[in-house]
Formats: C-alpha cells, structure tokens, sequence
C-alpha cells in the first residue's frame, strides 16, 4: 500500500504539472513566455511574509476558470483568484497570531450544517448522515483525483469562513461603548452654541487673480506623498476601424428578405420542368420555410401583446392570419413577421404535479433507477389512483415526486404566466380546463398534473418571422481594411497621428491612466493585446501598432508612459490647483484684515454680520455658509461672548462670536448613548475590518514580473 500510495502522490504530481502546462498554452493571455520555475519568477506574491507559488496561484485559476465558464476572461479570473489569495493570506496571518484553527470535530458540525440539505447525504428519515458523507469522501478519494481535489478545496473554503466569522465575532466581542463615550456622544449632539460670524468668501477674488505655479503645486504633492503615489501607468491613444454594414449592405439585406415574400419559377432537376415555389407570403408550411431561410429559427410559442417589442406591437397584433409586417430592424436583425394564428389563452395558471424522473433525464439525481418505459408505467398508474381519488394527490406527492422545488407546497405552482414552464408542461396547462388531469412527458421526466386554477383569457398571436443579421458585405469588410491599412502606413510615416485621423475624418479616441492589470479599454472592450504593448519593455512614447479586434481593428500610439511613484505636476494639477488655489486665497483675504471684532471686519469689507442658533457638533453647518466642521469646532473652543481669530474654512475665512452657550440636558445614566456607540462600531466590522487589516499588511505583488498577467 505504501508503494501505490507514492505512485499515486507522484500521479497527482504529474497531473497537475501537464495541466499547468496545457492550461499555459490555452490561456497564452494570462502569462507569457519565459522561465517560470526560476527565483522569484515563481513567486506571485508575498503577504506578510506568506509566499503565494505561481503553481498553486495558476492551479486555481484554472479550478476558477472552468466554474466561472467562458464568458469570464482570463484577466477577470486571475484578479478574482487574487483578491482571494491575499485575503486569504492577510486572514490566517491573523488566525495565527491568536492561535485560533478548526478542529476536526468542529469541521464535521460544519459540514454537517452546510450540507443539511443535500439529498446525497440524507438518510430515509430526511436527516444528515455522516456514515453516507464518509462515503462519498472515501469513493471520491479513491476513483477521483480531481474531484478529491475539488473537494478538500470546499473543506478548506467551509474552514476559513467558519475561522473568518470566528474571528469576526471575537472583535465584534472586544468592542464596547463606555459610558464615557455614550456621554461624548450625547454631548455632541446635544450641546448647542448661539453664533454670529463674518465670512470672507473665496468666491469674492475671481480665480484669475490667483497665481499658482507648477512649484507650488509640486510643494503640495510633496507634502501629501501619500495623497498622491500612483501606480505606473500609460496613455495610449487609438483609432478604430469597425466592420459594420453600410447603407448598401443593408438596403441589400432588406431587398433580400423582401424577395423571399414572392413566389418564384425554379428549375426541377427530377422532372426536367419548371415549378413554382411559393414564397413566405403563400406558403401553408411556415415553420419549414422560416428554418431553411432565416438566421433564427422558427418558434411556435403564442405571444401575448406584452411580450412582443414595444415598437412592432401594434403592427403585429393589427395584421390579419396570414398577413406580413416589414422588413423592420430589430436587435441587430432585419425582419420580416407573419401573422400564422390567434387564440385565445390564460395569462396565468395555477397547476399541482408529480414528477417520476427516468434515467437520463434532465436533472435526475444519481438514485433513480426507473427507465423511460418504467416511469411513463408508474406515472400512468398514479393517475388512474388519483382519477379515483384527488385527495390523494397531495401524499403522494410526498411519497413519489422528485421536485424539491415544488413538493413543500403539495406539488404546486402557485399562479405564473404563460410560457414560464418548458413547452409540453406550458401547453398542457394553457390548452386545457380547470380541473383537467393528465400525464405529460417533458426533459425532466413524467408529470402527472391537476389545472387547479385559470384566469384572464387574452389574445395571443403566433408568428412566423424571417430574420436576416445585419452584418457588412465582403466589399465593406475589405474596404474598411484599406482603410486600416492606409492610415497605419501614414501614420508610421512622417504623419502626425491626429492630423491623419483629421484628413480621413477619423475619430481619435484617448485613453489615459491604464494600469498593467487592466483589460478592458473603453470603446473596444477586453484588449489585454493592447495593455500588454503599452507596457512592453523597450517600447517608446509616440510608438504605433495595428490590433486586430471583433469586428475590425485598432490603430494605437503609444502617448505617454508613467512610471510607479508621485503623480507628476501635469497629472495633480486637476485636483491640487483648486486646494492651493484655496490656502491663496485665504492668505490673499487674511492680508486684507487689520479689524479684530466682527462689526469692524463687516463694515471694512462691506459684508454682513450673520446669526446662526442652535449650532452642534454632529452637524457642524452654518446656515448660509455651508459645511464648516473646523470653524464649528472652534466655536465650542471659545467661551460665551468671545471672538475669535481669524479661521480658515471650506468656503472662506471666518471670525466668529459665540453669543450663547447651551449645554446638553445632564442624564443619571448614558448606557443607552453607550450603547448606541457600541452597535456604530460593530456595524462597521463586517466592511471596515479586512480594508484596514488589508491596509496595514505587506503586500509584495509579483504577477507582472512572474509573468502572470
């Protein structure tokens, strides 16, 4: 055994390596070439000290990959697998420190509650059994490695969200509001000041008058370095070249459709004579002559008028049997409707079934045994027990339907509307009358079904719609590779990018900031081509490159490239002009001031004295002023019938009187203030904790430089 046990290990070994490998190939978007396995090339990153492998970050990329399905690309997979690595490792770093893990015993109550509900590990009572969970365990270990694999992932997942709400709930435990805080709290509210102030209002110099120079903005940067450190980034801009249908292409598109409305002469090869082939408008057999000459194929669901576009409607709802609508443009389509019947039907329905699955039907569990002929025999003979009784309907439901979603509520569905079930289940309910019974054969098995209830009959249409996609000729398509091709050449040349695009009436699209994780560039969609161009070695700014895109190309230049560190002066000026602007301005005001009471000031620079009542700090807004926390904050610094210096605030700079003080009601007791600050800081655990844990740990992101992007 302990030899087959080393083979085994090494199997599992050489599995994971060929899938690395295969997945390497497939995914050439995640990571590129290189030595992958050498120094710090194999670390993707560093979390407190934690070293997270390139073989174990990819292994569960692709895990992640495959759940996620194909529609998730390859950088929103690895950036998800990311945020979970370094949560993760910035959790257990603090698990570690308090010595708090899942035992054994624990992890069973876990699972034990996570899978109370899975019918697998149910006994015939309904309730969890562990004999049956050891069992799968022990057959997934020994016929599965994958699927072993998967499962010690789920444990370890089940693990660290229990660890994870353990440890929420330990801090949420060590948070408390004394009595000392309840009062501050109460007393911020409730202490209240009578003021009255001048405000010099920044608005009153114009900016023009204010000289901000490109040192005092960089001065500012340097003095907020944190404020403003950014990762490195580029700036591109593009070109686009789209394959779309022209007025032409269209017009054709239409012309096409219109002609399959007409009967036409064709030759019969077998009867060496000419015959007529009726078109779309006189054809009897619609469903066959939409699917052989339409891009969607025939449906023959009837239609109320709600469910039908909202422009075409009326038209459609207007026709007569056998009528046409069209060509109209429709989702990317053009087309052309017919009229084929109306009836009409329920809106909603309300219906009681049993489900008797077979073998290889939709979503049957792995217990079922009964083949098709088998379970048509037992469903046929539940019927003829419930024709004979309907109050049994509902035990043996209980007893024989394999519908969980149903068999809580007797087997019903409650009312829903028309076309909510699969079509033979749809048709039954819909078509029949209250009270009818039947048995009806659908992907998922046998239903025996009972219509309990129908209400409000409406008309319904069903049509036949011809449908051409509106896609661009082969003259277009090459005419838009000329395009592409011309101004590539004219570009790479002597010409300036953007007088180019001038001459041709092309449309240069900007994109600033990108960061060398990102993906998606606006107007283009997920481009990691051109993120990965922008931020290879070696490239130079002014640097162009033709991309092939969907449905067409991208003519890039590479503008300007912005390395990690401070916000360059040209990148800040936006939003550090209008604070220097500001602390100017302020100075500018404070220059002008000799006065040292508000009535001097009010008079000397011909402004009013204003009063505000019943000011507090959980609020900190003058009216007429705005929001001005530190000017209110200085207000209770000062003592009734005091005046202050001068103050500078968000919108101006203030002198300020208080004219009144009112302190907050005393109470014998501030538990429930207490209390209420208790519950303000637990609130915040659950969204606030893992950022600031975050925050302070040590990161050391490696994807790009081991070469996982």
């Amino acid at each position: 055994m302990a030899v087959l046990n080393k083979i085994r290990q090494r199997s599992l070994f050489l599995i994971i390596v060929i899938a690395l490998a295969l997945f390497s190939f497939v995914l050439a978007d995640l990571f590129k070439s290189g030595n992958a396995f050498s120094g710090s090339d194999n670390i993707v990153a560093t979390i407190n000290g934690k070293d997270i492998t390139r073989e174990d970050f990819l292994q569960k990329v692709e895990i992640a990959q495959r759940q996620l399905g194909p529609n998730a690309t390859s950088t929103q997979v690895m950036n998800r697998v990311w945020d979970q690595e370094v949560r993760k490792a910035v959790m257990e770093t603090q698990y570690e420190a308090l010595g708090i893990t899942v035992e054994k015993d624990q992890m069973r109550d876990l699972l034990k509650t996570a899978l109370a509900n899975s019918p697998e590990f149910l006994n015939e009572a309904g309730i969890f059994d562990e004999a049956k969970l050891n069992e799968y365990i022990a057959n997934l270990k020994e016929t599965s490695a994958e699927g072993y694999a998967q499962w010690v992932n789920y444990e370890q997942s089940v693990a660290s969200n229990a660890l994870q709400q353990n440890y929420f709930n330990m801090v949420k435990a060590g948070l408390t509001g004394t009595l000392a805080e309840g009062e501050l709290e109460y007393e911020l509210e409730g202490n209240k000041v009578d003021v009255k102030y001048v405000q010099l209002a920044y608005s009153s110099i114009a900016d023009s008058l204010v000289e901000v120079s490109k040192s005092d903005i960089s001065d500012y940067i340097k003095k907020n370095k944190k404020k403003y450190e950014v990762e490195a980034s580029r700036d591109i801009k593009f070109v686009q070249f789209n394959e779309v249908a022209s007025v032409e292409d269209e017009e054709a598109i239409k012309s096409e459709l219109t002609e399959l409305l007409k009967d036409k002469e064709e030759y019969n090869s077998n009867t060496k004579e000419n015959e007529t082939v009726k078109g779309f408008l006189n054809t009897s057999d619609n469903e066959a002559f939409v699917n052989r000459n339409s891009d969607i194929k025939f449906d023959d669901r009837f239609l109320f008028k709600s469910s039908l576009p909202s422009t075409i409607a009326d038209s459609l709802f207007n026709l007569n049997v056998g009528e046409t609508y069209g060509p109209y443009k429709d989702n990317g389509y053009y087309k052309i409707s017919k009229l084929i019947a109306v009836k009409q039907i329920p809106d909603s329905a309300k219906v009681r079934h049993i489900l008797i699955p077979f073998l290889g039907a939709q979503s049957a569990q792995p217990d079922v045994t009964q083949t098709d002929a088998q379970a048509k025999a037992t469903a046929d003979s539940l019927l003829t027990v419930i024709k004979a009784d309907r109050s049994k309907f509902e035990s043996l439901v209980t007893e024989f339907s394999s519908d969980q979603g149903s068999v809580s509520n007797g087997g019903r569905y409650d009312w829903h509307p028309y076309n909510t079930m699969v079509p033979e289940f749809n048709d039954f309910e819909f078509e029949g009358n209250v009270g009818d019974l039947g048995v009806v054969k659908t992907v998922f098995g046998y239903h025996i079904i009972e219509i309990e209830g129908l209400k409000d009959k409406q008309k319904a249409i069903q049509v036949g719609t011809l449908a051409r996609k509106i896609e661009p000729s082969e003259e277009t398509i090459d005419k838009v590779f000329r395009d592409a091709s011309t101004f590539e050449l004219a570009v790479l040349g002597d010409k300036e990018f953007d007088a180019a695009a001038k001459d041709n009436n092309f449309v240069v699209r900007p994109v600033n900031g990108i960061k060398v994780l990102d993906e998606n560039i606006p107007g283009v969609g997920n481009q990691r081509q051109i993120v990965r161009w922008a931020f290879e070695e070696g490239a130079k700014e002014g640097a162009i490159k033709r991309f092939s895109v969907p449905n067409g190309y991208v003519i890039a230049q590479l503008v300007a490239k912005h390395e990690k560190g401070l916000m360059s002066v040209e990148e800040a000026t936006a939003s550090v002009l209008p604070i220097v602007r500001k602390e100017k301005k302020a100075e500018m005001l404070r220059d002008k001031v000799s006065a040292s009471n508000l009535d001097d000031l009010a008079a000397s620079q011909n402004v009013s004295v204003r009063t505000v009542s019943a000011v507090n700090m959980k609020n900190p807004t003058l009216s007429g002023a705005g929001r001005e926390p530190l000017v209110v904050g200085a207000a209770f610094g000062l003592n009734e019938g005091e005046t202050s210096g001068l103050i500078d605030g968000n919108n101006g700079v203030y002198m300020i009187q208080v004219t009144k003080i009112t302190p907050a009601v005393a109470l014998e007791n501030y538990q429930a203030a207490a209390n209420r600050v208790e519950q303000q800081k637990v609130n915040v655990v659950t969204t606030k904790l893992y950022n600031a844990l975050k925050d302070a740990a040590e990161i050391e992101d490696n994807r790009v430089e081991s070469q996982i992007q």
